[in-house]
């Protein structure tokens, strides 16, 4: 995606809702879709986000998109975002705060 407004605190609220049931689509393979406001624009022309989930204590933003410059992903991408949730949610808390300490991930939600 490329840079846009959508802040740590707006992906904070995003997950926030979706603990909350509010997701937009479930996508299969622990990936869910939510619509995300950018400032100005709202819900409907901001972006949407990707999120492998598993709907409890895990929530990984893993590919956003402004609605503007693509309708959606391709079959292959999903296919391969959900080989990256199995990846993620099968890790450890222990490897999951090495992932972050050596920069392979980036905690916003803490």
């Amino acid at each position: 995606m490329r840079k846009t407004e959508l802040t740590d605190a707006a992906l904070c609220k995003a997950v926030k809702e979706m603990a909350g049931g509010l997701i937009d689509a479930d996508l299969g393979g622990g990936v869910m879709k939510k619509r995300v406001g950018l400032a100005g624009r709202g819900k409907r022309g901001g972006a949407r986000t990707l999120v492998a989930t598993n709907k409890g204590n895990r929530w990984f933003f893993v590919f956003g998109f402004e609605k503007n410059d693509r309708a959606n992903i391709t079959d292959e991408e999903l296919e391969g975002l959900q080989a990256i949730a199995v990846d993620l949610l099968a890790r450890t808390g222990k490897q999951l705060d090495e992932a972050v300490t050596d920069g392979t991930l980036q905690e916003i939600c803490s």
